[in-house]
């Protein structure tokens, strides 16, 4: 018996967070309260705060979640030197990640001034992404598809690769806040993260990039 009354204690839980997810990527965690999660469930106030005792209980979850999510990606070049059509997945795995929690980057700055826990754990996803943009710089000129350049600009790359992606979505949304956001948005910032590298690229390299960018600018 202990065990089937469980099941259906961890199946709320889970829906919580399912449904808390898509409201804050629809309106935007700041406008989503926990009695509006309730009534999207309809369920009973009680019954959400019998799982999570606060809004921010459930944002941390979520975040845990995402925060999982993207430090897997992000550990992926690590395993391995990549060629840039290896680069251009990567990019793609990293803006869907960012998509799946796409309200964290929308309300980024409201968050991390209020959450401890989103401040010092996004502090470190920063830091992860300009290791692995850096990581990933240093690979293409391993394999001899970027040109050697030092340190200090292969390190002032890596970081306007990084706030380029962090910040893409915002900038899509700000560009146009009436219109819905869809993944289209996606392939045009892995577009601007990697057209970054560009004109460091040889060879094979910038043919290649020149060909799976395909025309594309950042107009979409």
């Amino acid at each position: 018996m202990a065990t089937r009354e469980a099941k259906p204690k961890r199946r709320t839980r889970e829906r919580i967070l399912e449904v808390s997810l898509r409201l804050f990527n629809d309106f935007g965690e700041p406008n989503v309260t926990t009695q509006l999660i309730a009534d999207e469930m309809e369920i009973s106030p009680g019954n959400l705060y019998y799982h999570f005792h606060s809004k921010d209980e459930i944002l941390e979850a979520i975040f845990e979640d995402f925060e999982r999510g993207i430090t897997h990606t992000l550990a992926a070049p690590a395993r391995g030197v990549a060629r840039v059509e290896d680069i251009w997945q990567f990019l793609h795995l990293l803006f869907e990640n960012i998509w799946t929690y796409r309200f964290l980057y929308r309300d980024l700055h409201d968050l991390v001034s209020r959450n401890r826990v989103v401040e010092t754990h996004f502090k470190q996803i920063l830091a992860h992404k300009m290791r692995t943009a850096a990581l990933i710089c240093e690979g293409l000129v391993t394999t001899g598809e970027m040109r050697p350049t030092s340190r200090a600009e292969l390190e002032t790359l890596a970081v306007n690769m990084t706030v380029l992606a962090t910040h893409w979505l915002s900038f899509e949304f700000v560009r146009n806040p009436r219109q819905t956001l869809d993944q289209t948005a996606l392939t045009r910032g892995a577009f601007q993260v990697m057209s970054l590298a560009a004109p460091y690229l040889d060879g094979r390299a910038l043919e290649l990039y020149r060909r799976m960018s395909g025309g594309q600018t950042a107009a979409g």
